[in-house]
């Protein structure tokens, strides 16, 4: 199907930006310095301006290791209890696990945002739960302000996973200005992605920062000198320099593109078999994805592959009942109704910087001509 409207199309993306990429690879070899050099420091500064809040970035190996290397610098110790949500990518739980940690999960709203007023009522019952991990899913702003009560009144260490969300907002501000740590991903998918495995996690604390930098290299304060037991968890000084020089620049102008195809699907899709976000007044997704919902799910999947328009489900399975999770300690605090539901009946249209209106306005024909019977 050559005609194929896709979810990313990195053959296409590639023929608008290789002579830059190009460029930059030059660049990377010219400078002589492969780990940590100019390259990523540059980049950390750059990216600091997309997260407002955050003076300082640690640039990493990838979006699980932000997380965990987080909640290490945050003081995790094995068998911490850490709040989380059950529908995510399963890193997210990962990196807890990997430290060591006990992962708890309380239900989403519909939207499949975190229930915040579930983790008011877990962190009320269990006041010696201190680590909690909202994540900003889809491309959307969990409530900030509602984000910030429950740290204050709690006093967590709150790590937000903003992977697919770097410039969603809300009336409260940008994502990652609540938690003391910022983490996100660079996977070729994501709005700011790169080609292959990176991450970063950003912070307002230079001690938080000055520890997590050392984390990443193996645990060295300085050359030889390994103060504390690290990882191998260094942002490649090559896609730090292509990020800065191609990527970054374009995400704004990238981020508006996206806005402006999700308000071609939220104004066009009149549907009574597909359900759309119900996004709150005031908020400003980014639409990493953008999804729908149907009882009929695999079936509208089908009809949009024969009229050649790829889609994708996010995600088909909860954490909760991952094969990998179950003869592990977790707990799960009251039912998990809402995200039941949504991974029984999400599915993400098309949605990238590189879709065109046209492509838009098909797909919404096609989603209006859909009929389950």
């Amino acid at each position: 199907m050559n005609n194929m409207i896709k979810l990313n199309d990195f053959q296409l993306l590639w023929t608008q930006i290789e002579k830059e990429v190009i460029d930059s690879v030059k660049k990377f070899g010219k400078s002589g310095w492969y780990i940590l050099g100019q390259g990523v420091k540059d980049f950390e500064q750059e990216l600091t301006k997309f997260y407002p809040n955050n003076k300082y970035c640690t640039g990493c190996a990838s979006g699980l290791d932000a997380i965990e290397i987080g909640l290490r610098a945050l003081g995790i110790k094995p068998g911490d209890i850490v709040l989380t949500t059950p529908l995510s990518a399963f890193a997210t739980t990962l990196a807890i696990l990997r430290c060591g940690g006990i992962p708890a999960f309380v239900d989403t709203d519909e939207n499949g945002l975190i229930d915040l007023n579930l983790a008011r009522d877990f962190f009320t019952n269990n006041p010696n739960v201190k680590f909690f991990i909202p994540v900003h899913l889809y491309g959307q702003a969990i409530n900030l302000e509602k984000l910030k009560k429950l740290k204050e009144d709690f006093d967590l260490k709150i790590v937000e996973d903003c992977a697919q969300a770097v410039l969603a907002e809300d009336e409260s501000g940008f994502v990652g200005s609540v938690g003391q740590i910022t983490a996100t991903s660079f996977y070729p998918t994501k709005n700011l992605g790169c080609f292959g495995d990176g991450g970063a996690l950003l912070t307002t604390d230079s001690n938080l920062h000055e520890i997590s930098n050392t984390i990443r290299d193996y645990g060295q304060s300085s050359k030889y000198n390994h103060s504390i037991v690290g990882m191998n968890s260094r942002l490649d000084e090559l896609q730090a320099i292509i990020m800065k020089d191609v990527f970054l620049p374009k995400l704004k102008k990238q981020t508006e593109h996206r806005r402006q195809i999700a308000s071609i699907y939220i104004n066009g899709i009149r549907n009574s078999e597909i359900n759309l976000l119900q996004i709150p007044k005031n908020s400003k997704p980014v639409y990493h994805l953008f999804p729908v919902f149907s009882e009929h799910r695999d079936v509208l999947k089908e009809y949009l592959k024969q009229n050649e328009i790829e889609s994708g489900i996010h995600y088909p399975i909860l954490i909760t009942d991952q094969t990998a999770l179950h003869n592990i300690p977790h707990i799960i605090s009251g039912s998990l109704d809402n995200a039941k539901k949504i991974v029984k009946q999400e599915l993400s249209l098309p949605i990238n910087s590189l879709i065109t209106t046209e492509e838009a306005n098909k797909v919404v024909k096609i989603c209006n001509s859909w009929k389950t019977r």
